[in-house]
């Protein structure tokens, strides 16, 4: 395959990337043949994980808007992916135009899209950083210079955590990630869990530990142990569409759901 000019030397683009398999489930442009080819055959065992995209997409979004209804004017956004229309700065912008996002993702062609992509937006950087290793996100130069922890803060990991698998330690990550943010700060978390379609579950997870990254699928007690003890947002830890829905049709995909979704927040 020929490397275009904007990706960065040295990146394997017949390897597939969650980053970019996601633009792809999403309708996006950014990505390339490994990524659809193995997009392609998730949705051979989970014909519903376009779908599933698209709702995690619109999770994010009415979560950034609650929180930005909350008072939250600062958003840190790990494993971000690649951040197309709809994304958490023109949300959150919308509802506060001086909001600041700092994105953060391991991925060299997502980072390298994502310059791109808002070099010419105020407000925002992009950090290349792994989740399993908070404290480089924490003490880097793009969040001391663009957000300040010292306030609230909307820490957004969506679809993230499952590809941090349990030897990597996850939840101490996450723990580290708590514990920095200030009183008031919230946190969104969508992850997959082995409900609904289980067995396509665990074979999507099969087929991701056999590429370039591997998946967990954990339960939901594994997942609200991410919150610590912040307090859930109503309505709780539910299947993604029924996370505070815009609009009723999206309660009825709730069955199909293959994550559920919270928002926790620190006590003041």
């Amino acid at each position: 395959m020929t490397t275009p000019d904007w990706a960065p030397p040295g990146v394997d683009l017949d390897v597939p990337s969650p980053a970019r398999v996601y633009d792809y489930l999403l309708g996006g442009a950014h990505n390339f043949a490994a990524d659809r080819a193995f997009a392609e055959r998730v949705a051979a065992v989970i014909p519903t994980i376009a779908g599933a995209a698209q709702t995690n997409r619109a999770f994010v979004q009415r979560a950034v808007t609650f929180m930005a209804g909350q008072g939250i004017d600062q958003f840190l956004d790990l494993g971000s992916g690649i951040p197309t229309v709809g994304h958490v700065h023109e949300i959150a912008r919308a509802l506060s135009p001086g909001s600041r996002v700092l994105y953060v993702d391991h991925d060299p062609v997502a980072v390298a899209h994502s310059e791109l992509i808002l070099r010419d937006v105020p407000g925002t950087a992009v950090l290349r950083a792994d989740l399993r290793h908070p404290q480089n996100v924490l003490d880097s130069p793009e969040l001391a210079g663009l957000l300040d922890l010292t306030r609230p803060v909307g820490i957004l990991l969506a679809s993230v955590l499952p590809f941090v698998p349990d030897h990597d330690r996850p939840h101490e990550a996450v723990a580290r990630l708590r514990d920095a943010a200030a009183a008031g700060s919230f946190l969104a978390i969508t992850h997959v869990v082995p409900e609904g379609d289980a067995d396509g579950t665990h074979q999507a997870a099969s087929l991701y530990r056999g590429a370039s990254d591997s998946m967990a699928v954990r339960d939901r007690e594994q997942v609200a142990a991410f919150f610590g003890d912040w307090t859930l947002a109503e309505p709780g830890l539910v299947r993604t569409p029924r996370w505070r829905p815009s609009h009723p049709d999206d309660v009825q995909e709730a069955a199909g759901a293959v994550a559920v979704a919270g928002v926790g927040r620190k006590a003041t």
